[in-house]
């Protein structure tokens, strides 16, 4: 595991938060609590697409009563990272490392393409299982599916119900007219069952998903052992649908068709998560429960016919290496554990297994049942500097390293780190590269894109953290100090997992239904893409060419046809 140093500017020792909060008479510690020797349970919620204003406790316009509540109950993270598309944050998530080390640092997994988040990584579920938890997957999973072994139950889960994809219809739960979604579980004899829900045609996903979480919540209650559970939901990635009885809550107040449908969706999210919470106190399960809110990156505001989300005051939005497409509206909510602050103590995604790791074991207290094995991990135990407001465990964290253009995203090879206060884009930090207020508020017509005129950017991202002043001609030793430490991390990349599509996997020959159907054909051997940005011309400042300039002023809003050709 990887240790960064500590800041030697932290905000406050331990030793003189220990000092302050037994002077105030708090009882600070895990410690002291009740539940110190208790394992918690946990739930780890996961938005898709979610803009920084699209909920009402950073702010937003959007309604959303029970996500604003336990955001006041808990700790809102401040500074909470995440990757810049939907794969690799999961991946990140799960295994706790970067997704230079795991592959996944390009692009996301498109429908039936056969690579996924290595099978020699060891996930969350399975360093939980190691101290006695059921564990559970709900919702939207996207890290492989070809084969069977890349799929939730063989990766640790004791059950799944949700999609394997990145995307599809919320009604009828289709991609590419192949029905995906499933419930997975182990019947009474042990055997693997794969259960598709044709019956649940028409039920929309968010609805689906917060019932099957509700309905675990309220079976987990006679059981001695705690619980994670996994829930991701689709909303409120493409296609925008919803049911009328969420619309008409903002008919009165927003006028645009597009943008009721977007907020209505947050809000059919919003209540679904209200009624968890209340299976939750029903069950007398709240008190030793943990839920940890995020989004998988920012929302999506380029690349789309209208513009509905909103990362203000933040920069860009998905597939931006700015602050709008990695940094999430997120809190931490453990009544017992917590009290209601703020954190402004910076933590990326791949911190989550090693907290949930720590909280697992008591903090080292109790013992696996069988000994861990993970590669190297890139994240940190960040629970106390969470729970007592103490410098983050981390100095910090790689953005991302990508040697290859994306569709409606950055044109060259571009690579981003955040150190302490420090901020550095190497390539191009999007598109999108502007900022999106919440609609309604101004006028998105007048180039809300912007070019990309410059090759390398530096932001003080504590002094402007909507990054709006590229300070890197004045501060040549920090441009130089961090390009050093990106060499560095580049060193340590892997292949780019990606593999072409593959014909066979083609839901018609499946009764239109997605199936791992490479366990169900002759496999044939692809080689996956290899790039290396070993190049020095790429981390030597080359200025951008005009083409690439003026294609960053245009990818904001595309045609129907580069629209639909987008895995959202």
């Amino acid at each position: 595991m990887l240790h960064p140093d500590r800041s030697s500017n932290s905000r406050m020792t331990h030793y003189q938060a220990v000092l302050l909060l037994c002077f105030l008479g708090v009882s600070y510690s895990l410690q002291n609590s009740d539940y110190a020797e208790k394992q918690p349970n946990i739930i780890y919620i996961l938005s898709d697409d979610l803009g920084h204003s699209d909920v009402g406790f950073t702010n937003g316009f959007v309604e959303t009563p029970n996500l604003n509540r336990l955001a006041k109950e808990g700790v809102v993270l401040t500074q909470n990272y995440v990757q810049q598309v939907c794969s690799p944050t999961r991946g990140a998530l799960m295994s706790g490392r970067y997704p230079i080390h795991t592959g996944l640092q390009h692009e996301v997994i498109y429908p039936g393409e056969p690579w996924g988040l290595p099978l020699d990584e060891t996930i969350i579920p399975q360093v939980l299982k190691e101290y006695n938890y059921s564990t559970h997957a709900v919702g939207k999973w996207h890290m492989g599916m070809h084969k069977w072994a890349f799929t939730p139950l063989y990766r640790g889960f004791d059950d799944f119900f949700g999609y394997y994809l990145g995307g599809q219809n919320y009604d009828s739960h289709r991609n590419e007219k192949g029905l995906d979604l499933r419930s997975d579980y182990f019947d009474e004899n042990g055997k693997f069952v794969d259960e598709l829900r044709w019956d649940l045609d028409g039920r929309y996903s968010a609805e689906l998903y917060s019932e099957r979480s509700v309905e675990l919540i309220n079976g987990l209650k006679s059981q001695e052992n705690p619980f994670f559970i996994y829930l991701a939901y689709q909303s409120v990635h493409a296609p925008h649908m919803v049911p009328q009885r969420y619309i008409d809550q903002y008919s009165s107040h927003i006028t645009d068709e597009k943008e009721r449908v977007f907020a209505a969706m947050v809000s059919s999210m919003d209540e679904g998560i209200g009624n968890i919470t209340k299976a939750l106190e029903y069950t007398g399960m709240a008190d030793n429960t943990i839920i940890v809110f995020s989004s998988d990156n920012g929302g999506n505001v380029n690349c789309v016919r209208k513009v509905t989300s909103s990362n203000y005051p933040y920069r860009g939005g998905k597939r931006a290496l700015y602050e709008g497409g990695v940094r999430s509206p997120s809190f931490i909510w453990a009544r017992n554990r917590l009290s209601p602050s703020r954190s402004d103590a910076m933590i990326h995604v791949t911190d989550w297994l090693p907290t949930f790791w720590s909280l697992a074991s008591l903090q080292g207290k109790l013992k696996p049942n069988n000994p861990i094995k993970t590669k190297p991990l890139d994240g940190v135990d960040q629970w106390l500097a969470i729970s007592e407001n103490l410098p983050s465990n981390r100095t910090e964290f790689v953005i991302n390293i990508d040697p290859k253009p994306v569709m409606c995203g950055h044109r060259v090879p571009h690579a981003g780190l955040r150190w302490k206060e420090w901020k550095l884009i190497i390539g191009q930090g999007g598109p999108p590269s502007g900022w999106y207020p919440a609609p309604g508020l101004s006028d998105l017509d007048q180039n809300p894109c912007g070019p990309h005129d410059s090759y390398i950017e530096l932001y003080n991202i504590i002094e402007d953290p909507s990054e709006t002043r590229n300070v890197s001609d004045k501060f040549p030793d920090i441009v130089k100090m961090l390009t050093d430490k990106i060499r560095a991390y580049n060193a340590t990349a892997v292949p780019l997992g990606n593999k072409k599509k593959d014909p066979a996997s083609n839901p018609k020959y499946f009764n239109y239904t997605w199936m791992p159907w490479l366990d169900m054909v002759p496999e044939v051997p692809v080689e996956p893409e290899t790039y290396s940005l070993t190049k020095e011309l790429w981390l030597d400042g080359n200025q951008l060419s005009e083409e690439d300039i003026e294609f960053s002023r245009d990818a904001c809003f595309a045609s129907d046809a580069d629209v639909n050709s987008v895995e959202f």
